[in-house]
């Protein structure tokens, strides 16, 4: 499933990353990668998605969270 196909209080794992190189390198760098845990806050359609990851609260537009395919656990 897609980042932007989850509910508020789903906590599920990072299962895959694509995106060219620039995006790969923005994701990374705030902690985004394959195997971290995280928990959806909000997911609202037409807003950014909210997720708490790394003990940080992180806003993805919705193109880039379309790229991250998640796994719940």
């Amino acid at each position: 499933m897609k980042l932007t196909e989850t509910k508020a209080d789903m906590q599920g794992r990072i299962s895959s990353l694509s995106g060219d190189d620039h995006f790969m390198n923005r994701i990374t760098s705030i902690g985004i990668t394959e195997g971290t845990s995280f928990q959806t806050v909000r997911n609202d359609r037409n807003m950014p998605v909210l997720i708490y990851l790394r003990e940080t609260l992180i806003s993805l537009n919705r193109a880039d969270a379309e790229r991250i395919g998640v796994e719940r656990i």
